[in-house]
């Protein structure tokens, strides 16, 4: 334990070094603590259901209700933080990933409105680092974050209310260290639907047949004097060259689900015509913008918030860094679709596509060839 702390150390100070934005967040965190005070009159919730949900991989989502069933519950998880190593291409670039329950993007929670998330975060003391959690559904005390610090062997609980509906980021986010943790696979989403299920924002109810999460991530990777990709014995070894490249602001890679390929092909979505598909998007530290290949955005909530009108027959929209988005489309056509990136340069070049595939009848009003093309 003694060698990790005096690692941890090293690297807060390196972190905090960085920029002027270092001593700021460690100030953040400092007053957050200092102003937790115990509650004097806490609220009763001891009348309201609890229910235990065990989380899924993404690109699924635990099973759920798209409307609430009676008033607003205490909502359960467990998430276990892993650091692992992961290989994210088809080279076997390898990369020591901090990631929650195991994948990248963590996975996604789903309560309604005005329900009590109350998670149960874990760092088992054969990890390296320090961890915690910054949900941007929850208010007060840095989205959790300041109230959930937990080095190897601890765990926290953390409750809150989810006040706003909507499809937001979660994240790790320890005091100076946070762009290394979150560009290291460590964020995900968290879905805080409507007590009424979503709408079309006139009243129409907008019911979805299948839900898949797709975590777009940047990863940072350094190479050695050769150009090829360096591999390191620990997730703290790295942390020196890796600061370095991500200083660069150019990713190595930008992928979805954790790696190149890990929604195409065998591990496509799939979908049958005339089923109603959300999709929801989240990019916890860069800009990005989701285009459906040959189908649209019927109904698109950009940023995420489900009291905002969605916008309609979307072509490719934009979700802002550190931000959820969610699409809702109904598939028309069989075939294979892809889903990007339209900064084809990422999606092609650097990894952040998948692949929907349908099933159903071909409709020839929607597309036809009419030649077929030949030689002259």
């Amino acid at each position: 334990m003694t060698q990790f702390n005096l690692t941890r150390r090293s690297m807060l100070a390196g972190a905090a070094i960085a920029g002027a934005i270092g001593p700021l967040v460690q100030a953040s965190f400092a007053r957050a603590n200092e102003e937790v005070a115990p509650i004097t009159t806490p609220t009763d919730l001891s009348a309201l259901k609890r229910v235990k949900v065990d989380l899924v991989k993404p690109p699924f989502v635990h099973a759920h209700t798209q409307k609430a069933v009676g008033p607003p519950k205490i909502v359960e998880f467990t998430m276990t933080i892993q650091e692992k190593k992961m290989v994210i291409d088809d080279q076997g670039t390898e990369l020591h990933a901090m990631t929650f329950d195991g994948s990248v993007p963590g996975p996604m929670m789903v309560v309604h409105q005005d329900d009590y998330v109350e998670l149960t975060l874990i760092n088992p003391e054969t990890n390296e680092l320090q961890h915690n959690i910054d949900f941007h559904s929850a208010t007060g005390a840095l989205g959790g974050g300041a109230l959930t610090i937990v080095n190897p062997g601890e765990k926290a609980v953390l409750r809150f209310k989810a006040t706003k509906a909507g499809v937001f980021v979660y994240h790790c986010a320890p005091p100076g260290m946070v762009p290394w943790h979150v560009t290291s696979g460590m964020n995900g989403a968290i879905m805080v639907l409507p007590r009424e299920g979503l709408t079309d924002g006139h009243g129409k109810e907008l019911v979805y047949d299948k839900i898949y999460y797709v975590g777009e991530q940047d990863f940072y990777v350094p190479r050695d004097e050769a150009g090829n990709f360096k591999k390191y014995d620990s997730v703290g070894e790295s942390y020196a060259d890796t600061l370095e490249v991500m200083r660069t602001l150019t990713p190595t890679h930008i992928v979805f689900n954790g790696a190149v390929g890990a929604l195409t092909g065998e591990n496509a979505m799939t979908a049958a015509v005339g089923e109603k598909v959300l999709i929801v998007h989240s990019q916890a530290n860069r800009d990005t913008r989701p285009h459906l290949i040959g189908g649209h955005g019927d109904y698109v909530w950009a940023t995420g918030k489900f009291r905002n009108p969605p916008d309609l027959d979307q072509e490719t929209w934009f979700i802002p860094g550190g931000t959820a988005g969610a699409a809702f489309y109904t598939f028309e056509q069989p075939g294979i679709y892809a889903y990007v990136n339209h900064n084809l340069i990422e999606a092609f070049e650097l990894g952040a596509a998948a692949h929907f595939k349908v099933t159903g009848d071909w409709n020839d009003d929607l597309m036809t060839a009419i030649v077929s093309p030949t030689g002259s």
